[in-house]
């Protein structure tokens, strides 16, 4: 077969020409066209194979540079539930060990509910180190939303039961005196913060499942997890805000609750 693909047209390439020629060699059995077709499906197993494991790769660009520098415990440090009108916000810090490579971590948003679950259990198995700092609605209306975020992830640092000598943070400065690193969709370029981000998520949303849920089911808060939707909403302008809710964060509400009434 004469592949002549390049760039990311490549795949597309090899796939439209494997399966093209697969409705051929199905009804033949020599031998020469057998190998053809493993020749093939190795060739395209092994391409696959190798971008994955570039595309892990590349998470560790920054990890590589601080291990380079004698970084030993590099904490990776995100957080969720900012634009939340509900409950806490939560951040984590993550430590984990040199040279780790943990397949199918990436940002919490781009994976499933399970796969995130999987992960849960699989970095807090592997790292050196997981803490996770919790600020609540109250704290968040009176200090404002970014400086309540820096606060649970100053909260995580300091949690962590073996010290961070470097951190790696989302898009943040951490006010803690430690040497870090600021990168912008961090939990999509850092395998540290990707794993924080997950262990955040993933603890904000049995909060959201499991307790919260518990004190306040009429609000729906296992189904948006405290996010603006429609429903709650709904909610909100019918029973009212209650103690966990935001009330810096509902002000637009009020003045649509004001006109309709």
């Amino acid at each position: 077969m004469g592949l002549n693909f390049r760039g990311p047209r490549k795949v597309i390439g090899i796939i439209f020409e494997g399966y093209a020629s697969l409705r051929t060699f199905a009804s033949q059995k020599r031998p020469s066209v057998r190998g053809v077709w493993t020749s093939f499906r190795y060739s395209l197993w092994g391409y696959f194979r190798g971008a994955r494991r570039n595309s892990m790769e590349d998470l560790l660009v920054h990890e590589k540079e601080c291990w380079a520098k004698s970084y030993q415990h590099i904490a990776g440090i995100d957080e969720v539930g900012r634009g939340c009108l509900f409950g806490d916000v939560v951040a984590a810090a993550v430590i984990l060990p040199v040279g780790l490579v943990l397949e199918g971590v990436n940002d919490s948003k781009k994976l499933s509910e399970k796969k995130r679950e999987e992960l849960y259990d699989q970095i807090l198995e592997q790292a050196v180190a997981v803490s996770v700092g919790y600020v609540d609605a109250a704290t968040i209306d009176r200090i404002n939303i970014k400086q309540a975020a820096r606060l649970a992830m100053k909260k995580a640092v300091l949690g962590l039961a073996v010290e961070p000598e470097y951190l790696l943070v989302d898009a943040e400065k951490v006010d803690v005196d430690l040497p870090q690193l600021s990168i912008i969709k961090g939990d999509a370029t850092s395998q540290s913060i990707a794993a924080a981000s997950i262990i955040a998520k993933v603890t904000r949303d049995r909060l959201c499942k499991g307790e919260w849920e518990a004190r306040y089911p009429e609000y729906g808060i296992a189904i948006h997890k405290g996010y603006a939707t429609k429903l709650h909403r709904e909610q909100i302008m019918a029973l009212g805000p209650t103690p966990m809710h935001r009330r810096s964060f509902l002000k637009n509400l009020e003045v649509v609750q004001e006109t309709l009434f």
